[in-house]
């Protein structure tokens, strides 16, 4: 058995000084040694609930639309109520049925019934408004892995961190401005029609139309890096959002030879696209992405398929980064940056060389202690730690763990933990020989004897050490993890492989004494 897991380890340590060897997994590094990026986001969740808002109220509107209810006006008002108005007597019982039938969830704030006209507030429950943040955080939390998965950072540590907050480490990070604007980007898709018939001078200048609004399209000239900004007019109604893509990629423009990002809807998107393009043949049709306007075709024909391209004068970099935000969907509420830290890679691999020299300093002192204090019984403990730090490393590389600085201090510990085991069970045997037992007798007792004690002290620090992964952060669970690891080896080798060498010794040579 022992002679399996030593060949195990060394398998699995292998690929950590040759990574073309089987299996592959090598010592992950934590952001503390090799370098990264931390981050603490906070998800705006009073935008998902206006948002929400706003799309409940576009649903009142086609509702009204749909039973010919005229002469209503729906506004959401202060981000999270939404007020209805009628003005004509004939259309109030229509509203009241509508509202109670469809829209029973709302809650009422205020009623006004007065000269043929009426007036509601309503807005969303409490409860419901809690549920919406949760799920705002949650949604948030799941497309921000979603787009580092494809970023491709190797170990990410991704969690919730409070009610909305997010906490990131990306170890191995360069590029960490791009990493920021990958995953701050809302990525919220839009295709809204140009108004090609008001005035967008007269916009620019302040005078929107009612249901329009004014963005802008960004360019840069790749030679002399200066942007320009064009206005566009644009209707408010949302034609189709990015909730329908179901791919995203990059292709390359075989006229120009630029990048552009091809996306693929699904089939009831599609359905909706094709009725689009068809409605509305020589108008321009704007592919807005966050309220900036990337592009503003016109069309020429019913486009049919469900495919449809962004253009922008990407550069290849741009274009992939976009293509994943599109892929992973858009956050459901904008995310904004707590907390930013950045470790240079010479920081980490200095931590590294102090960390392996505290390491090689402090096993030598032990391993020299040892074998004065215990001879030819301190040798086999030497041994024994040597393996149980040969097992702490495959265990992290086996399991695809993390070592960070802190896991180089739960590994030093350990050496003596591992050590503080074979004390206990050598003054156990010493006793027992001092009592008159043979050397055998007296290294069974030894260990039969100490055995609980050793049990019950490591046990303990593995309780403890589990409760600092469970609730720990970064660092933390990086050294929960090698002190667990570390807790296991040690009793693995202080209470089999040592005896299994002690009665391997004195079985062969017969011996009337033993050197401890």
């Amino acid at each position: 058995m022992v002679f399996v897991v030593v060949v195990t380890a060394i398998i699995y340590i292998l690929p950590s000084f040759k990574p073309e060897l089987w299996p592959h997994n090598q010592i992950n590094l934590g952001l503390d040694l090799q370098g990264g990026m931390h981050l603490v986001l906070e998800v705006d969740s009073e935008k998902a609930v206006e948002s929400t808002t706003e799309r409940i109220s576009q649903e009142i509107r086609e509702q009204l639309k749909k039973e010919r209810v005229r002469h209503v006006s729906v506004n959401p008002i202060e981000g999270s109520r939404i007020s209805v108005e009628v003005k004509k007597e004939e259309s109030i019982d229509k509203l009241k049925t509508l509202l109670d039938d469809e829209f029973r969830d709302l809650r009422e704030l205020s009623r006004t019934e007065a000269g043929g006209s009426f007036s509601i507030i309503m807005d969303i429950p409490d409860r419901d408004r809690d549920q919406i943040k949760k799920l705002a955080v949650d949604q948030a939390l799941e497309t921000i892995r979603n787009r580092i998965d494809q970023f491709g950072v190797a170990e990410p540590d991704i969690r919730r961190q409070g009610e909305k907050r997010i906490l990131i480490q990306l170890p191995g990070i360069s590029e960490t401005q791009r990493a920021k604007d990958l995953i701050g980007k809302t990525a919220l898709l839009e295709f809204k029609l140009v108004d090609d018939t008001s005035s967008v001078d007269a916009a620019v200048k302040g005078a929107v139309p009612p249901g329009r609004e004014l963005l802008y399209r960004v360019e840069e000239d790749p030679q002399t890096r200066r942007t320009t900004k064009t206005p566009f007019l644009l209707k408010k109604r949302t034609l189709l959002t990015g909730a329908s893509l179901t791919d995203a990629r990059v292709e390359i423009d075989s006229q120009f030879n630029e990048p552009y990002v091809s996306i693929n809807f699904d089939k009831k998107g599609a359905r909706i696209f094709e009725r689009i393009t068809g409605d509305n043949v020589n108008k321009r049709l704007a592919i807005v992405l966050d309220n900036s306007v990337y592009s503003a075709p016109e069309i020429q024909e019913k486009i049919a398929g469900g495919q449809a391209r962004i253009t922008g004068r990407f550069t290849d970099e741009e274009a992939r980064d976009l293509a994943i935000v599109l892929r992973a969907g858009a956050l459901p509420a904008p995310v904004n940056i707590l907390e930013e830290r950045t470790v240079g890679p010479s920081l980490g691999a200095d931590s590294i060389r102090k960390g392996l020299i505290s390491m090689l300093i402090g096993g030598l002192l032990v391993i020299v202690f040892m074998i004065i204090y215990y001879k030819l019984a301190g040798l086999i403990a030497d041994f024994a730690l040597f393996l149980n730090i040969l097992l702490i490393a495959a265990g992290l590389s086996g399991f695809g763990a993390t070592l960070t600085l802190p896991g180089i201090a739960a590994i030093i510990l350990t050496i003596g933990m591992a050590v503080d085991a074979n004390v206990i069970i050598f003054e156990r045997v010493r006793e027992e020989l001092t009592l008159g037992r043979t050397p055998r007798a007296a290294v069974k007792a030894g260990y039969d004897r100490a055995t609980l004690t050793i049990l019950d002290a490591n046990v303990t620090t593995l309780i403890a050490a589990v409760v600092l992964f469970q609730f720990g952060t970064g660092p933390i669970r990086g050294f929960a993890v090698a002190l667990s690891l570390g807790v296991v080896a040690s009793m693995f080798t202080a209470l089999i492989v040592s005896r299994m060498i002690f009665e391997y010794v004195l079985l062969n040579q017969k011996a009337k004494t033993l050197s401890i």
